[in-house]
């Protein structure tokens, strides 16, 4: 599937359960207003995802002068992709990880955390921008930004059923309302979202790893970083939305075994793996 029709099931399946919610908190008139909320979220995802994501971790631009080495970086695996070089923003955070946003490659971000750029040698964060540029160049960036966009908008939604039901507002309807299937469906709903997100996401990780590897010629410096990213954040934690868990290189989270059940990545022992019969090819 294309990423245009992929982006359109996304959009019409979140789009689905704010509708939902609208009606479970309001009935007709939740309804409508769900239905207002959803089309005005649909295209401020779409044009200010981007900007969105980025203000949400306080990111800042970071120039030629600011970061010279990893500027370089990014304009040489760009050229080797074949598209123009996106801008470069850090996130002033120790936890070590990594996303790209933006509509359009001609649109396109590169988010690394500050915490990323003093734990990775050279070679490994060269490997990690790679893979980023490899989500760009795959158009994956308008998928995983909107996702967490409408995702964490369900989530907001789910949040305000939970205590509209625990005080007895809701559903007006003559079937009058029901505060238990109410919290109930505020406790689905966000695990619905993040279904959707993770069922696409899963697949694109592998092949922005095989696609960072061959625009780097390097996928063992690659599986380096993922080794050592995902053993860092198991002990330091991102302080994330958990909506954004998407766009991140490694889950930023450090969930177990249950959690992983849930995420929206592959484990990185299997991306490891494929990285390695790569480098052996």
């Amino acid at each position: 599937m294309t990423s245009q029709i992929k982006t359109f099931f996304l959009l019409a399946a979140l789009t689905a359960i704010i509708l939902f919610l609208g009606s479970m908190m309001g009935g007709r008139t939740g309804l409508v207003i769900a239905f207002a909320f959803a089309i005005f979220m649909n295209v401020g995802s779409y044009w200010y995802s981007d900007k969105i994501v980025l203000s949400m971790y306080r990111a800042r631009q970071l120039s030629a002068s600011d970061a010279p080495m990893v500027h370089s970086m990014v304009q040489e695996l760009a050229a080797n992709a074949g598209i123009p070089a996106p801008r470069l923003y850090v996130i002033e955070q120790d936890s070590p990880n990594a996303f790209a946003t933006g509509r359009n490659p001609e649109n396109a971000v590169v988010a690394v955390t500050s915490g990323i750029m003093r734990i990775l040698t050279p070679e490994e964060l060269r490997g990690v921008i790679a893979h980023e540029i490899g989500h760009i160049t795959n158009r994956d960036i308008l998928i995983q930004s909107v996702a967490a966009v409408l995702a964490g908008a369900i989530m907001m939604i789910a949040n305000m059923m939970q205590w509209a039901a625990i005080f007895g507002f809701g559903n007006d309807d003559e079937e009058g309302s029901n505060p238990i299937a109410a919290i109930a469906l505020a406790i689905v709903a966000p695990i619905a979202a993040s279904l959707i997100q993770m069922a696409i996401s899963r697949s694109r990780e592998f092949l922005a790893d095989s696609t960072g590897a061959r625009i780097s010629h390097d996928p063992k410096a690659l599986a380096s970083a993922l080794y050592k990213l995902d053993a860092t954040v198991r002990n330091l934690p991102m302080d994330a939305n958990p909506a954004t868990e998407n766009m991140f290189i490694v889950n930023p989270f450090s969930g177990g075994n249950m959690a992983n059940w849930f995420s929206t990545h592959p484990t990185t022992e299997e991306r490891i793996s494929r990285l390695m019969a790569m480098a052996g090819k």
